[in-house]
């Protein structure tokens, strides 16, 4: 009963700190990538912050995987080094008693994985596509932004202004290039604002000339203005017609077995069962060699860590082409790894070669 609340007590420690750790460098990671997204104009500056808390809590998972695995192999390591594991062996404790106090400690965080995986995953993944596909539909008004250059949702408007420094939206030096049908026209215009009458929003071109030009026949006409008044659209509002894979809820995906989605069933049940093989892996690898240095076990936790989810990723993309199947991911993938995991495990604690005979170098 000691050594298992001694061990969960510095498990949990151990595990927040890693934790705490960790999420400073995803959210800094993830600030910076979606700062830079939404200086490309895939999302609205107004929802960077908004962007990013969806992006870390999907990575969550993983997150949470990943301290889980340093935190054990931290603390084992520690008890090798320190001799204190040889205290507890002394009084007949073996490495594979250490997995009852490990999953104990263990368990509310893989049951967080399996909520987020199966969940929250494809919600945060959904909000997100919300978030892009607002910000792509808006109209030409929310656009509007003076010193860039500026485009329709349909493609049909592309105009230019430069901020004159005096009150907001309106410029100097317009040009407006505008499609409608067979006809194209291009302005330019000494200054411009934008105006609403009667609901309806339009940006005002002052002292400036129209080229208008007409496919059907070929004409080609040259206008002077003194005001001219061109309507903008107010945006689309209709609801996102489309749907990625990962923002699919886990019972559509059981609903609809296609390739796709049963590959984003192998990466949301991965995740779980990943993180359970990674304790044992943690567990089976954990030690102290004084021949060598003490990151040896830490370097070998991040190279394992990043082979093993690389190696999901690579099952996920072989089931949606059709290369595996997700029994073969089972067995080949993590079946593999469980199985190599509770031998190496099993012989640390029964010391199989002493049993087979000694004849063994």
């Amino acid at each position: 009963m000691l050594f298992d609340s001694s061990v969960r007590r510095e498990l949990a420690g151990s595990f927040s700190a890693t934790l705490v750790a960790l999420l400073t460098v995803v959210v800094t990671i993830t600030l910076i990538r979606v700062v830079g997204d939404a200086s490309r104009n895939v999302f609205s500056p107004a929802d960077v912050l908004v962007i990013m808390a969806f992006t870390v809590l999907s990575d969550a998972p993983t997150i949470l995987s990943l301290s889980m695995f340093i935190a054990v192999t931290a603390v084992i390591t520690r008890m090798y080094r320190d001799s204190e594991m040889m205290i507890w062996l002394g009084t007949g404790k073996n490495p594979i008693g250490l997995v009852k106090p490990v999953f104990l400690f263990a368990w509310p965080v893989l049951f967080t994985i399996l909520v987020l995986a199966t969940l929250v995953l494809p919600w945060s993944y959904g909000r997100i596509e919300d978030l892009r596909d607002k910000f792509e539909k808006r109209g030409e008004i929310a656009r509007f932004e003076p010193g860039k250059f500026q485009e329709s949702p349909n493609g049909d408007q592309v105009f230019f202004i430069e901020t004159d420094g005096r009150k907001e939206a309106s410029g100097r030096n317009v040009f407006l290039l505008s499609r409608s049908g067979e006809s194209e026209m291009v302005a330019a215009a000494q200054s411009g604002h934008l105006e609403q009458v009667d609901g309806t929003k339009y940006m005002v071109l002052e002292h400036g000339q129209r080229l208008q030009h007409s496919s059907t026949n070929n004409a080609l006409s040259m206008a002077s203005f003194e005001r001219m008044g061109i309507r903008l659209s107010g945006g689309d509002t209709s609801a996102r017609n489309y749907a990625p894979t990962n923002s699919l809820t886990t019972l559509h995906l059981l609903a609809d077995p296609s390739p796709r989605n049963q590959g984003e069933l192998v990466w949301r049940g991965g995740l779980v069962v990943a993180a359970i093989n990674l304790l044992l892996l943690a567990l089976a690898a954990a030690g102290a060699n004084p021949r060598v240095g003490s990151s040896t076990n830490f370097v070998f936790a991040l190279l394992a860590f990043v082979v093993y989810f690389n190696c999901l990723i690579l099952a996920k993309n072989g089931v949606e082409t059709g290369q595996y199947t997700v029994l073969e991911v089972l067995i080949g993938l993590h079946g593999t790894v469980l199985s190599g995991c509770l031998i190496w495990l099993l012989q640390r604690s029964g010391n199989w070669k002493r049993r087979l005979g000694g004849s063994l170098p």
